[in-house]
Formats: structure tokens, C-alpha cells, sequence
């Protein structure tokens, strides 16, 4: 089967680079008249064209990003709809997992850490609850693949997803929108901006979203007492400009959430098979509590970013921050009722009741950077820099069976930084950056069960990362790149088993070496825009989690080395004056080299592992993929606009999102991944006074996929799935 499917998915992007190319062909007789518009980002932290920039980024509009969200999707909207990038989460609407090129951490405890950064108007949102802020009035998302250590620093070998939203502007403008679908969907979103003065603009936006209770209790007989969720969240942005070569932009945004944390769903596969069995109904859940699954964060920031400009060939940039969130999520871990030794239980075989609760404690994060860039001569542009960061909060747990543990984190890190460009040609230019980061973490845990205070654990790392790039033009259309980057995690305490009475477990830093080529096209007279990017890495030292298995335990714990390989592409194609497509695909190679590791595995009977065990029972994981990695992933796009005179015009828009075969745990069982799932969202509507003005109809998750996102494997076999199909009309007006 797989092999099927690898020569079906190579005969599509096959046919796709012949598509192109034969365009490419025909480019010469092509007079349009219209082009793609040009995409902007600042992957560099300078703003350049996308097709300019030596690294694998992805870029999304903001306003594509609002059509994915129609339904009330969280920040994981965007899995699959990048190449290579998968999102997870088993807290609900807080703590994403990020993986891209298949590296990430499956961790669910609210301190992880994750090679994955999240950026989010330059400031680094480093812990899991402060990553999962709402998606509003943004500008532009883009992706990027591969290590970003020596501009974006430690926590980066993956790559990162950065975040820009709306800025102030002197000219008013503004939008308001809100939709209303099924299950009592339902968002408000706002903004508007202008000038308050020839010296000071300033925006002020706003996003309000709900969903009623839709899961049905089936244990307590209770209708509609989970799934809901009541979400809002603002920014306020000033921009003052008191002189020609200074400004100072401040930002101010807050979050508040309440609702459902993920819902778990006890023994929902057969032993042997990862497909969904009779005990699975979207619409129920038998769990033998009233809690419901209820979960509560309230998070606020703060930032400032000034920037002097001394001249053409200079400029100095600060950027200040401060962020903290607090709040608590409770599950029903085992996703069932009652317990082997008890008179009933069920769906299926309940071990043993398990209800955790898992809070956070004031977070206080600050960060500052300073940077100076400028260009030095006609053929060199530099930047250098520091990076401070610093945070500290509390990780409060209750199991199910004992007191409360406490785990104060606290996280001190600093950063010398440098990146040149220098036109060897006016064909060709090369980049070259480095960074070294000092980084210091502390624990200090309270095991409630014990009544006592465990030793301080305490850890120190630091690295030189670099990366060096070659860019070069073979024509205006076309040009290809070389990059090798480095980057690393720092060092990463775990304390989740605390709560059980052990001492929190610890991994030292991972480092990356990872190598990328790839292309930039522009073709058919700028109406296609076609990138493409080979890459091939190792790993040394990665840091995972072996999380559950029999023995319920959470410990941190390096890999030998991790490889992978492939590559990823998007295409952008303008094929009339009125129709878009976009296409991505991605394929990613990863195996572990570990012989010595050994992780263990679901409880006597629960599951079908098939790896090799060892004589404890423990599984051999050496040659496994890394865990939630997708091999492939494919997204598909396509706009029609049908013009009917006088500022008026229908539409519709389409979306898929294709994820490919998914190992969901560090060792591998018949019932633990996926085979391959997809999700189809659909828009279609009416604009008129010049699109002034929108109502449409919207669909995702059109044809009610069930995808099974993750599993629980300790206990019994559950797991948990993606959103419902939502059905729904939005109306959109700009002023």
C-alpha cells in the first residue's frame, strides 16, 4: 500500500513540474496583463521578497488565514495547510505541538519545551499556553523550515511560524465580520485604525468566539455539557513617529478562554486496527465525573519596538516585552467510567479511574533584543545584535490518587548575534550568520504525596550556532540556493512525574546539522510563482518524551541521533484573471539511531506493539520514525471570482489538506497512527460595493472527517479526534 501511494504521490508532483514547465513554455506567447502580486516577509528580520530569501518559508495571507478559521479553529488550522508542518494538542484550544519537517515534541505537560518557535510581532512566545494565542487582524503568517538559530536563536532547530498582524496606519480603515454556523458556532472580529494626529496612528482589534456544549454525557445520561468554548481576545496598538528617523511602536493584547479541554475517548480501537470501532460516536462520551472537562487561561501581554534610523545606511532596533498567563485544565485521562475493580466500567476494559488536573501559576516572561543593521557598502548588508530572555512560573498538578506537586521553572538566557549579506555578483550572494547563546534553567519541586521538597535541579547550556548560504540568479525568473544551518534546544528539565513521587527527569542540548537546496521560480510572465526546497539533517542528542506506556510515566530522555530527508514545494498560479490555485506537497524521511533506548510500551494486552521488546518489555525503537511526522502532506487551493458589473461579484473558494501515514508514539503498534486523513473546507458567496461588502456561506471540515489526532496509552485505548463539521454564513464589511 504504501509503495501504491508513493508512486501515485510521485506521479502528481511529477505531473505538477510538467504543468509548470510546459507553462514556463508558453510564458513567451502569454499578454495577460495581470501577475501574481509580489509577497513581502521578514524572515531575515528585514523586509525582503519571498523569492529573495535563501531558506524554505511558506507565506499566508491574513485573509486566508480568517477563511480557515471560519468554524472556530484554534492556531492548529494550519496543519497540513503548510508543507511539512503538522500542529497537535491534547490540551484542547492551549499548549499546540508544532512539528515541522517531522521534528517536534509530542510532550503534553504545560512547561515543555519545543523546537518550534512561535513569533509573534518579534517577540518570542516560548511557553506552550502563550503559543496558542488567537489568530486575529493578521497581516501574514510565514513558515520556515529548517534551523533559525542565528537570527531567532535557541529553541529553533525545526524552524519557526511567525506571526505578523496589522499595524496603525495615518489612513482610517477598518473591517468588521461575524459568522454564525452549527453547534452554535458563532464569532464577532473587528478592527479599526487612523491617524490621532499628524505624529501618532494607533489600531485597536478584537475577536470574540463561542461554541455551545455539544457532547452528550452518556454515563451521567447529561445532554450538551461539553465541547463548548467561549474565547476573546484584543489588541491595541499605538505607532508614534515625533520625528523623520524615529518611531515607537506599542503594543498592548490579552486573551481570555473558557470551555472544554480536549475530549478523550476510551478504547475507541480494536486491539490490532487504528480504524475507529462501534465504541466511538462523535455526539457522546461516558465519563463518571462532573467536571466535564473544563478548562480556564487568561494571558496579557505588553511590547515595545523602537526603531531609530540613522540614514540609508543604518538603523537601530529595540524590541521589549513582557507576557504572563495563568489558568487550569482538567481531563478525564482514561475518557471512560468506573474501573476493572469496581462493579462497572466501560467503554470497554477501564484499568483504573485517571482525572488530572494541571495548572499554571503566573507565568512572567520578558524578553528584550536589540539590533543594529545597516548597509554597509553597495554590495554588504549587516545586522548584529543581543537577545535577553527570561522566565519564570509555577506548574501545579493534582492526579487522580494523590496531593497536590508543585514545579517552579525558571529560565534565564542571553544572546550575541550577527548576520552579513555580501553580493559576491550581481548574480550572486552570500549569507553568512552566527549566534552563541549562553542558557540556565532551574527546578524547584514540591512532591504533595511526600510532603517535602525535592532537591533543586539545575542545568546550564550554551552553543555557537551558524548557518551559511549561497543565492544566485540564473535569470530575473529563476534562481536557485544552497544553505547549511546548524541550531540547537537548550537543555530541558521535566517534573511531570513529581506528582508521582520520582524526581523530574532531565535532557541535555540537541543540535542540528542540516543541509538545503533549493529553487525560486516566477514564471508564465509572473502569473505562477513556483518554490521548491530538498533538505537532508541529523540530529544529535534530541531531546524526546517518553510518554505512558504501561508504567504511566513521563520522562525526558536524548536520542542517539535522528536523520531525515526530503522535500517540500508550493505553487501559486494565477491560471485566468479570476481563478487561483495554489498546491503544496512535502515528504519527509525520519528514522532514529538509538540502539541502546528503550521505551515502554501500552499495558499487558491493551495494544499490538511491533517493535522488538526487550526482556523487561520495554520496545526497541531503533529504525523507528519520529513520532507525529507525517510522510506526506498535500494542500490544494482554488478561487473562482465571477464578475457581474458595478463593483459586484460571486465567488467561491476551496481548500484540502492531506496527512500522510503518522506513527502517534516513540514506539510503534498496530493501533497507534494514522493511514492517512484529510479535511475539505468550502466558501462561496456575494461581494459588491467594490468588495466593500461580503456574505457567504462556509463549510469545514465539509464532509465530517473523523481523523484521529493522538492517543492515550497507559490506561486503555483511547484517543482523541479532530473538529466537527461546521456549517455556517459570515458577513464581512470594510470601511
Amino acid at each position: 500500500m504504501k509503495k501504491t501511494w508513493f508512486n501515485i504521490s510521485a506521479r502528481l508532483i511529477a505531473g505538477t513540474s510538467m504543468i509548470a514547465l510546459s507553462a514556463a513554455a508558453q510564458a513567451q506567447d502569454s499578454d495577460s496583463g495581470y501577475a501574481l502580486e509580489e509577497i513581502l516577509v521578514t524572515a531575515q528580520k528585514r523586509e525582503q521578497s519571498l523569492q529573495d530569501v535563501p531558506i524554505s518559508v511558506s507565506a499566508i495571507a491574513g485573509d486566508k488565514v480568517k477563511d480557515f478559521a471560519a468554524g472556530g479553529e484554534d492556531i492548529r488550522l494550519l496543519s497540513s495547510r503548510v508543507p511539512g508542518l503538522n500542529a497537535e494538542s491534547s490540551n484542547g484550544r492551549v499548549a499546540p505541538r508544532f512539528y515541522i519537517r517531522g521534528l517536534g515534541n509530542t510532550d503534553f505537560d504545560l512547561a515543555a519545551s519545543q523546537p518550534v518557535s512561535i513569533v509573534v510581532d518579534d517577540v518570542v512566545l516560548e511557553n506552550v499556553i502563550l503559543k496558542s494565542f488567537p489568530l486575529f487582524d493578521i497581516e501574514r503568517v510565514e513558515v520556515l523550515r529548517g534551523p533559525q538559530g542565528t537570527l531567532f536563536g535557541r529553541n529553533t532547530p525545526a524552524g519557526i511560524v511567525k506571526f505578523d498582524t496589522r499595524k496603525p496606519t495615518q489612513e482610517p480603515e477598518g473591517y468588521v465580520s461575524a459568522s454564525y454556523g452549527s453547534l452554535g458556532t458563532s464569532s464577532i472580529e473587528a478592527a479599526y485604525g487612523g491617524g490621532l494626529g499628524e505624529k501618532v496612528s494607533a489600531r485597536i482589534s478584537g475577536l470574540m468566539t463561542r461554541r455551545n456544549d455539544w457532547i452528550d454525557n452518556g454515563y451521567t445520561e447529561e445532554e450538551d455539557v461539553m465541547g463548548g468554548f467561549v474565547e476573546a481576545a484584543m489588541r491595541a496598538q499605538v505607532l508614534f513617529e515625533p520625528t523623520d528617523n524615529f518611531d515607537a511602536l506599542l503594543n498592548f493584547h490579552y486573551r481570555s478562554l473558557d470551555g472544554t479541554s480536549e475530549i478523550f475517548r476510551a478504547n475507541i480501537f480494536d486491539a490490532g486496527s487504528p480504524e475507529l470501532n462501534d465504541n466511538f460516536d462523535r455526539d457522546t462520551v461516558y465519563h463518571d465525573d462532573d467536571h466535564h472537562n473544563a478548562q480556564s487561561f487568561n494571558s496579557w501581554g505588553a511590547s515595545a519596538k523602537l526603531v531609530w534610523d540613522f540614514g540609508e545606511d543604518m538603523s537601530l532596533t529595540s524590541v521589549s516585552a513582557y507576557e504572563t498567563t495563568k489558568g487550569c485544565g482538567i481531563g478525564d485521562i482514561d475518557g471512560g467510567y468506573g474501573a476493572a475493580f469496581l462493579p462497572e466500567m466501560g467503554p470497554g476494559v477501564i484499568p483504573f479511574p485517571s482525572t488530572t488536573e494541571d495548572c499554571i501559576d503566573n507565568l512572567d516572561q520578558y524578553t528584550q533584543e536589540v539590533r543594529l543593521a545597516g548597509q554597509g557598502t553597495d554590495k554588504l548588508f549587516y545586522q548584529v545584535g543581543f537577545f535577553y530572555f527570561d522566565s519564570d512560573f509555577t506548574i501545579r498538578t493534582r492526579p487522580f490518587f494523590v496531593p497536590d506537586s508543585t514545579v517552579r521553572h525558571q529560565n534565564e538566557s542571553w544572546a550575541l548575534f550577527g548576520q552579513a549579506s555580501y553580493d559576491l555578483t550581481d548574480s550572486t550572494t552570500v549569507t553568512v550568520g552566527a549566534r552563541y547563546t549562553d542558557d540556565q534553567k532551574t527546578a524547584d519541586a514540591f512532591d504533595g504525596g511526600a510532603g517535602a521538597a525535592l532537591p533543586t535541579v539545575e542545568l546550564e547550556g550554551n552553543d555557537f550556532s551558524w548557518d551559511v548560504a549561497v543565492n544566485h540568479i540564473l535569470n530575473p525568473d529563476l534562481s536557485i540556493y544552497a544553505r547549511v544551518a546548524t541550531g540547537f534546544r537548550a537543555p530541558s528539565i521535566q517534573g511531570r512525574d513529581v506528582a508521582f513521587g520520582s524526581a523530574p527527569t532531565t535532557a541535555t542540548e540537541e543540535t542540528i546539522m542540516s543541509y538545503e537546496a533549493g529553487f525560486k521560480a516566477d514564471l508564465v510572465e509572473g502569473r505562477m510563482r513556483w518554490n521548491g526546497a530538498f533538505f537532508y539533517y541529523e540530529m544529535d542528542d534530541l531531546q524526546v518524551t517518553a510518554v505512558g506506556g504501561g508504567s504511566n510515566n513521563v520522562r525526558l530522555l536524548n536520542l542517539d541521533k535522528v536523520k531525515g530527508y526530503g522535500f517540500e514545494t508550493d505553487i501559486e498560479f494565477l491560471a485566468t484573471e479570476n481563478l487561483t490555485l495554489t498546491a503544496g506537497a512535502s515528504y519527509a524521511h525520519t528514522r532514529i539511531y538509538d540502539t541502546a533506548v528503550r521505551v515502554p510500551v501500552c499495558g499487558t494486552g491493551m495494544c499490538t506493539p511491533t517493535n522488538r521488546l526487550d526482556n523487561n518489555g520495554r520496545a526497541i525503537i531503533n529504525g523507528n520514525p519520529l513520532p507525529q511526522a507525517p510522510d506526506w502532506t498535500f494542500n490544494v487551493t482554488a478561487e473562482y471570482v465571477l464578475p457581474t458589473g458595478d463593483g459586484e461579484e460571486f465567488f467561491v473558494f476551496t481548500d484540502w489538506a492531506y496527512q500522510g501515514d503518522t506513527n502517534f508514539t516513540l514506539y510503534e503498534a498496530a493501533e497507534f497512527r494514522s493511514t492517512g486523513t484529510y479535511e475539505l473546507g468550502l466558501r462561496l458567496g456575494y461581494r459588491w460595493d467594490d468588495s466593500r461588502y461580503e456574505v457567504a456561506f462556509f463549510g469545514r471540515n465539509l464532509t465530517d472527517e473523523k481523523n484521529v489526532k493522538g492517543v492515550i496509552d497507559f490506561n486503555n485505548l483511547t484517543g482523541f479526534v479532530n473538529e466537527p463539521r461546521v456549517l455556517g454564513i459570515a458577513f464581512r464589511a470594510d470601511f
